[in-house]
């Protein structure tokens, strides 16, 4: 079966998006209040964020969280947000209150740390009505008790041992929805689609390459119109 015409609009101004790897499609997806998510963006950078063709974007940094960065992440997007509640250094009554905080603001989901203890994942479950994600790091990170306590869905972030902790856990968790990353390389994305991720978060280019690349058009147009 030939795959199907999809009809594409762009604007002048809309042209230089950031877009993520088109290998991402072969992902299945996950459905949340169902809007389906395939590709999510990794950026706190409001400008890449209003500016991607990403289905979401995932939204965690290395500060303690704080209601103004993600109310402006949110108001800025117009995809679904998946904000950052700690769980790290920020960890019990706070992480809950920031997850109640996130959700008022529309938040689809809300991720917490890898270290983040089963009584502020208890918190945050109890005082939320959207998914709770919880980040693993390695196949060695524990999240029966996180499960149970109330996590719907895990973010893997295993860096070059990313696949194979997909595989790890898919095989132990067969219907528990996956996130993980996807690496620099269509190959290593489709990796891990195949080891069993759901859906694929891409880190973008920083907003500094962006530009300089769009500094270095512009030198050349204008080395064209001084000939």
């Amino acid at each position: 079966m030939s795959e199907k015409w999809v009809p594409e609009i762009v604007t002048p101004l809309k042209q230089d998006i950031v877009q993520v790897p088109k290998v991402i499609a072969q992902a299945s997806g996950i459905r949340i209040f169902g809007k389906k998510i395939k590709s999510i963006i990794f950026t706190t950078d409001i400008a890449i964020i209003r500016n991607t063709d990403a289905n979401a974007v995932i939204a965690v940094y290395p500060f303690t969280p704080h209601p103004a960065i993600t109310k402006s992440i949110i108001e800025a997007a117009d995809i679904p947000v998946f904000s950052g509640v700690g769980g790290g250094l920020t960890q019990g009554q706070r992480s809950a209150y920031m997850s109640l905080f996130a959700e008022a603001q529309g938040s689809i989901g809300v991720v917490l740390n890898g270290p983040t203890p089963v009584e502020t994942v208890e918190m945050v479950c109890e005082v939320v009505d959207i998914p709770v994600v919880s980040t693993v790091t390695s196949i060695h990170t524990p999240i029966d008790e996180k499960i149970a306590a109330g996590v719907t869905m895990i973010n893997i972030s295993a860096g070059k041992d990313t696949a194979k902790t997909v595989k790890f856990f898919r095989e132990n968790y067969p219907e528990l929805p996956i996130i993980a990353t996807g690496g620099p390389t269509d190959e290593s994305i489709t990796e891990t689609i195949e080891a069993g991720a759901n859906a694929i978060t891409y880190t973008p280019p920083s907003n500094g390459d962006l530009f300089s690349h769009k500094m270095d058009k512009y030198r050349n147009l204008e080395k064209k119109n001084d000939i």
